[in-house]
């Protein structure tokens, strides 16, 4: 078994990165992934082969119109904590989040993926667990109900409710359909207490512009 990342001199400088639009990674959340251009099946190898650390970001720009879309300016590392092969010889891999990078630069370099020259300086926080005990659970839980209701959404609302919270904060920052910059928000926040007001204000304002959709 790994030992987990203490400091962030334990992380590496040099990140290979999987860009892809709406996908969120949090540090201790899991991220599902199926893999399939060949790439990124070179980037999974190489990682299982050597540090199993994978970087998540978002392109800044639609990927369809280019072929090396911008990236934004903060990511999240990754541990490479499942894997599966497909008959069709695809992979199946879950992501671990670790810790938040900011971009310094993008590394000119040979492999058919990307990489990137991390700097993790500003979120030494996420390689500590948090205190949770502020959670506004309730207030959370009733915004979670009214934008699953007006999507036609279903919950397991007793894990919902046994979930602790960073686990729960987690979830559903990185399940529910935000947008792509929403999501980049919640990845951005640059404490814990910040990313759940930006949740409860996203399922909030979700609802509330539902809302006054139906009244024009």
């Amino acid at each position: 078994m790994r030992k987990p990342f203490r400091t962030l001199d334990d992380l590496p400088r040099h990140v290979p990165v999987f860009p892809l639009s709406g996908a969120l990674l949090l540090p201790r959340g899991a991220l599902p992934l199926n893999v399939f251009e060949p790439r990124y099946l070179q980037m999974v190898d190489d990682a299982l082969s050597a540090t199993r650390l994978i970087g998540m970001i978002q392109p800044s720009e639609p990927e369809e119109y280019t072929l090396k879309p911008a990236l934004t300016q903060v990511g999240c590392l990754g541990r490479l904590t499942s894997f599966k092969e497909t008959e069709d010889h695809r992979y199946q891999i879950t992501l671990t989040g670790v810790c938040r990078f900011r971009v310094a630069e993008e590394l000119r370099i040979d492999t058919p993926y990307r990489q990137v020259f991390a700097d993790y300086s500003r979120f030494t926080g996420d390689l500590v667990l948090h205190d949770d005990t502020e959670l506004p659970r309730a207030r959370l839980l009733a915004a979670l109900k009214h934008y699953l209701a007006r999507r036609d959404l279903k919950a397991d609302w007793q894990s919902v409710m046994q979930a602790p919270p960073e686990h729960l904060v987690n979830a559903l920052a990185m399940l529910c359909p935000f947008e792509p910059n929403e999501k980049q928000a919640l990845l951005e926040a640059p404490t814990w207490n910040e990313r759940v007001a930006t949740l409860v204000a996203l399922l909030e304002m979700s609802d509330a512009s539902s809302v006054s959709g139906s009244l024009n």
